[in-house]
């Protein structure tokens, strides 16, 4: 498997000719990188007027391996190759690395690249790629990948403090300026020499000294994240997202670009995105799976709005023992949660899963909200929150079946879509029924999140290392007997009169899990799903949004003037056997003609799997249209080349010819339409509203994102 690593960018406050004198200072070796052995040019070119100069270097590399590991490859050192191409006139570095040593069995890449700040010329940009592919080594195939990536990780911290620490060394020799290269006057060859140290002046105080501290000088100063185009910088890594190791970073960046490039335009906060890589050890496979169904999920369900769109019933606001109050001793907001007061089987009686689950919903939708507050106002990355749970009160009544079943339940939501957002959990007053609960609802919960469980039984909360090494003494609410008010519902039994019955609660169970204004479908080879529209008059708008969350799609749209006949009964269907044929009714007579029955309105589009795709056609007739999703293959493989091991093994994997989508239609008329007129190629997004920025992308003539 191909190891790949992608960087932040790092950006030095200094000029880009005196990085690159600290630069070469690092050559032939470095005391501050030892596994840099030695190194040689072997070959070196300039331009005719010196403003390109091309550097090849030998370099030995001592890796830090077991010494068995060592004697069975038979060497002691290993051997890159390095080509750096510096441009004086555009100010840009670029590095090449590839290995020498065993590179019939194993390919290393790397490109690293100095450039100029697009904002700051004073300023100097750092970016490095790097890729490994280990195809044989002696059996010790997964040693070897362990050994290569943790010496990398290694390398690329010490890279950054060598440049540090030349700067400071040339600095401390008086050169803290070296101008811009200019073309000689007179031609030939000539090479840049650094100043005289008499001539040496000092930085302007905007790009003063980029030591270890740095960035702690401007850590007053809002870093505001740009665009989902930019890349993301290191300093906003460090102050927003926390520190993260060089590996974790690339994780973030290339599923970042992932999503980019696959959901063209909408995309989760950077915030969101981490919990997930968290959530799966920074496995970047199952965090890509795991985020893309929750953002299905968010968008299926509108849950991006409903902070806006729901409002919390009276009774959740009489009888809901919960509430967010300050925030603990880390900065993490504070929900307090009164389980032990609050009567379970009354809520659920009166509201039915249905409405504990949106506010429970609600409440994590909140959550992110504070935590994103938390992060501007205490100036340090704060993702997760804590919770207090007091259970003083508990008892067999809030083990009552139903009420167990609503909590199980909204726990297997909450765990699915919220990952990594609980920092710590505080569960007081623990009773002797709490046993018989954990038991019930510790299977569903992650084990990350089981180790942020602390229980308290009794008052042992009010003994050392318990509530106050949490919480600060003055907001201790006052029912553990703090001194700050808690402004918390006390709860209580819900009036048996608010209770609904068994046919009201059962009409609309599991329905934020059914019931949305999207719909899916599955589309089978040779079998594609089709919609029927009518239209009773010209100029008439035909909307729709859909996801592909399954294979790739072909989308097409037709017109009939001919109604479309019921599809005749399965002959296989009536005797048990389901054929694939049956799934989907097809509107399309197969004995119908492409011309003359009916006709396309639109081009073809094809659709990969994670786009999101919205758009408009305006009817030119009345009759019936037909919108149609079709499986499509992908095209075979040319006579000169082979199909990529990667590819056949996809190919086994899905079963193998079906899609899957999730799509919203809607008809308008012409006036009552407030887009653009689209052709079929509008716009692609992400799945979730859930970003921080949108931006459309037009595949056509024309583009809208359709609203409503």
């Amino acid at each position: 498997m191909v190891q790949e690593y992608q960087s932040p960018v790092r950006v030095y406050k200094h000029p880009f000719e005196l990085i690159m004198a600290a630069y070469v200072r690092r050559f032939p070796k470095s005391p501050l990188i030892p596994v840099f052995v030695d190194s040689e040019i072997v070959n070196e070119t300039q331009s005719k007027d010196g403003s390109t100069v091309v550097t090849e270097r030998r370099c030995m590399i001592d890796i830090e391996a077991p010494r068995l590991l060592k004697r069975i490859a038979g060497v002691d050192y290993l051997y890159f190759l390095q080509k750096n191409t510096l441009n004086h006139r555009d100010r840009t570095l670029h590095i090449e690395v590839r290995n020498e040593t065993f590179s019939n069995r194993v390919i290393v890449y790397e490109s690293c690249n100095y450039t100029v700040h697009p904002e700051n010329e004073d300023w100097t940009c750092f970016e490095q790629t790097a890729s490994l592919d280990i195809k044989s080594f002696f059996g010790f195939e997964n040693s070897a990948e362990k050994i290569a990536m943790k010496q990398y990780a290694s390398s690329i911290k010490k890279g950054k403090e060598m440049i540090e620490y030349y700067l400071r060394e040339l600095e401390d020799e008086g050169v803290t300026y070296i101008p811009h290269w200019t073309p000689p006057v007179v031609s030939g060859t000539i090479k840049l020499q650094l100043p005289p140290r008499s001539t040496a002046r000092p930085i302007p105080e905007s790009s003063a000294q980029a030591g270890p501290d740095s960035a702690d000088a401007d850590a007053d100063a809002e870093i505001v994240p740009g665009s989902p185009d930019d890349k993301l910088d290191a300093d906003y890594i460090r102050r927003y997202l926390g520190d993260l190791t060089p590996l974790q970073e690339s994780c973030l960046i290339r599923l970042r670009q992932w999503l980019l490039e696959t959901h063209k335009g909408k995309i989760p906060k950077d915030q969101h995105v981490l919990r997930f890589l968290r959530a799966r050890d920074f496995n970047m496979d199952k965090a890509r799976e795991f985020l893309c169904q929750s953002l299905t999920w968010r968008k299926q369900h509108q849950v991006d709005f409903l902070l806006d769109t729901w409002e919390r019933p009276q009774l959740l606001q009489d009888y809901y023992t919960g509430g967010w109050h300050h925030h603990d001793r880390e900065g993490r907001p504070l929900y307090i949660l009164r389980l032990g007061q609050m009567d379970t089987k009354g809520l659920v009686r009166a509201l039915g899963e249905e409405g504990l689950l949106r506010q429970v919903l609600s409440i994590n939708e909140e959550g992110l909200r504070r935590c994103e507050e938390n992060t501007r106002v205490f100036g340090r990355p704060i993702s997760c929150w804590t919770c207090l749970v007091d259970l003083e009160g508990l008892n067999m009544r809030h083990l009552w079946r139903p009420g167990v079943k609503a909590l199980l339940r909204i726990i297997e939501v909450v765990e699915a879509n919220y990952p990594e957002t609980l920092g710590r959990l505080l569960i007081l007053r623990a009773p002797r029924v709490f046993p018989v609960l954990w038991t019930l609802v510790s299977p569903l919960i992650d084990e990350n999140t089981r180790k942020k469980f602390l229980v308290y039984a009794g008052n042992d909360y009010k003994d050392p290392g318990g509530l106050v090494d949490y919480i600060d003494n003055e907001i201790i609410p006052d029912f553990l007997r703090g001194d700050c008010m808690c402004d918390i519902p006390e709860g209580g039994m819900v009036p048996k009169s608010l209770y609904r019955t068994a046919e009201e609660l059962e009409s609309e169970e599991n329905r934020l899990l059914t019931d949305s204004i999207y719909k899916c479908a599955s589309i089978f080879k040779g079998a594609p799903y089709e919609m029927l529209i009518e239209i009773t008059e010209a100029s008439a708008v035909i909307t729709w949004d859909f996801d592909v969350c399954k294979g790739d799609v072909h989308f097409n749209i037709y017109h009939s003037k001919t109604v479309p006949q019921p599809p005749k009964k399965d002959t296989l269907g009536a005797h048990g056997i389901t054929s694939p044929g049956a799934v989907n009714a097809q509107m399309i007579d197969r004995n119908w003609v492409l011309g003359q029955d009916y006709s396309m309105v639109e081009k073809a589009l094809i659709c990969k799997e994670g786009e999101s795709v919205q758009g408009s056609h305006v009817t030119r007739w009345p009759g019936c249209y037909i919108l149609q999703w079709r499986f499509h293959s992908s095209p075979a493989c040319s006579a000169s080349s082979l199909p990529r091991v990667d590819d056949v093994l996809a190919s086994l994997q899905v079963s193998s010819h079906k899609c899957k989508i999730m799509y919203y239609t809607e008809v308008l008329a012409s006036h009552d339409f407030r887009g653009s007129m689209t052709s079929l190629q509008s716009s692609h997004s992400g799945f979730s509203q859930l970003s921080a920025a949108t931006i459309s992308s037009s595949q056509s003539h024309a583009s809208s994102t359709v609203s409503r």
